[in-house]
């Protein structure tokens, strides 16, 4: 199945069925991330009380774990989510927010990764290189890395984890292992705007709630919140941008995605 027939598939999923996806998120996006899910066609519930994490994923389509305000009690929170999510075969999503930031944050994300198996990992070059054991520069959550070797990193990493790598940046690359798609949309504002990051792994947790697609709902949360970038960045100011922003993914649909998206299959 082509990368096409895969994004019809993950938004006739969507369209089809209103998914419950249950975050552990950081307090900065948490509203953002929550507007975002509804604003696709999902349905968000943020819980991270340790007493009912569990029970709460059981009811859930998919879970997205985000560690940008993680602390002690959340991390353990994450672990106990995790592990039900992988026994009642729900789809799991990690962002490792600022991975490489701190000794704290690369051992809660090595905790998690050692004790949960994940659907999806998305984050920027910098996060991404230091999950894979490259030495990677940034400046907290932010990423100081290049790019160019974005596609062989996707596609190593999918291999050893058995999970599917996106890497958001100028190009974003996301790749299952067995292949690899450079996705060359988005816009400025978007990095300019706290958050978006997280909105778009809150979407693509969205799309694997619905469709269970790895590959699919990676390349299409990706390309929802990049081309509603492009589309709002014709308003004026971030403040208008960041409402324009889920005005335009409330209108995302997969013919949008079809006339605007710029994706390429990497050969290796």
């Amino acid at each position: 199945m082509d990368i096409k027939e895969q994004l019809n598939e993950v938004f006739k999923a969507l369209q089809a069925k209103r998914a419950l996806i249950h975050h552990i998120t950081n307090y900065v996006t948490v509203n953002d991330c929550a507007n975002v899910v509804l604003a696709i066609g999902a349905s968000p519930i943020m819980a991270d009380e340790i007493s009912e994490v569990e029970e709460m994923v059981g009811i859930c389509d998919a879970l997205v774990l985000n560690i940008g305000t993680a602390n002690e009690r959340t991390i353990t929170s994450m672990l106990k989510a995790g592990r039900a999510a992988n026994t009642k075969g729900i789809p799991v999503v990690l962002d490792p927010v600022g991975v490489g930031a701190t000794s704290f944050r690369h051992g809660s994300v090595a905790k998690l990764m050692k004790a949960i198996s994940f659907s999806v990992i998305r984050g920027n070059m910098a996060e991404i290189k230091t999950i894979a054991g490259l030495e990677a520069k940034s400046a907290g959550v932010d990423s100081l890395e290049e790019e160019s070797d974005g596609a062989k990193i996707a596609l190593n990493l999918a291999q050893k984890l058995n999970c599917v790598i996106a890497i958001t940046g100028k190009t974003d690359m996301v790749s299952d292992g067995k292949v690899c798609y450079a996705l060359d949309n988005g816009a400025i504002a978007l990095t300019q705007l706290t958050g978006t990051g997280c909105m778009s792994t809150s979407l693509i947790g969205s799309f694997m709630g619905a469709s269970k697609n790895a590959l699919g709902s990676a390349v299409a949360g990706i390309l929802t919140i990049s081309i509603a970038g492009e589309v709002a960045e014709k308003s004026r100011g971030l403040g208008t941008f960041h409402t324009s922003l889920i005005d335009a993914i409330s209108q995302m649909d997969v013919k949008t995605i079809f006339d605007k998206c710029n994706v390429s299959l990497i050969k290796q």
